[in-house]
């Protein structure tokens, strides 16, 4: 046996539902040559479990209430964590997908996943080395060969896709500052700029344009 694959691979697990966590956690668990060290069932506490336990892998699920995967899987990456994030979603919509590759995140799975092409995501990830669900692959090779139409200099960034992803579900600035790990003010900014962008004069128009334009899945 090769010394990859006779390496334990330790991971942390992080889902907003007990169930989907206990799950995982047992498909692991069983099987050789993996460790589950934790849990969380957000992003805000997927931050302290990580610094705690130090996992190879961690297992992120993107939206949860209390702390979205993407804000999470960004502040690893500011934070310089060791640890290789792998997301383990339902969701493979360019609002999803997009943030949460360029956040950092090694690879990308769909929870319909075979069981043992999980268990190959992790190794690999625990590598360093880049999976994606063949759905993901799909949307992003579609992405890169067509180029939104946004006229240059009014396409969004990043993290202005992901307040107004946020903003469409009715987050308060509050709100989007706490789950971004961002002050009010940067959140106004960062509003100020989609709007200007966008051509929208509030919130609302913001959305609706979002909508339009497909940035808003």
């Amino acid at each position: 046996m090769s010394e990859t694959a006779a390496r334990t691979v330790s991971l942390v697990v992080v889902d907003d539902h007990p169930v989907v966590r206990d799950g995982l956690r047992g498909m692991f668990t069983a099987a050789p040559g993996f460790e589950v060290l934790g849990e969380a069932a957000n992003g805000v506490d997927a931050l302290a479990v990580v610094e705690r336990c130090d996992p190879d892998v961690v297992l992120m699920d993107l939206r949860m209430p209390g702390g979205g995967g993407v804000a999470a899987i960004a502040e690893l990456t500011r934070r310089g964590a060791r640890s290789r994030v792998l997301v383990l979603t339902t969701y493979d919509t360019d609002s999803d997908t997009l943030p949460a590759i360029e956040a950092g995140a090694t690879g990308y799975l769909l929870k319909d996943a075979p069981r043992d092409e999980l268990f190959a995501a992790v190794r690999a990830a625990a590598d360093g080395r880049s999976v994606l669900s063949p759905a993901v692959a799909s949307r992003l090779m579609t992405r890169v060969r067509t180029p939104a139409a946004d006229p240059a200099g009014t396409a969004l960034s990043a993290r202005e896709r992901e307040v107004l992803v946020l903003v469409a579900r009715g987050t308060t600035n509050r709100e989007i500052a706490a789950e971004l790990f961002i002050s009010e003010a940067t959140v106004k900014t960062h509003l100020t700029h989609v709007f200007a962008k966008l051509g929208a004069k509030d919130r609302a128009a913001a959305v609706a344009v979002g909508y339009d334009r497909g940035i808003l899945g």
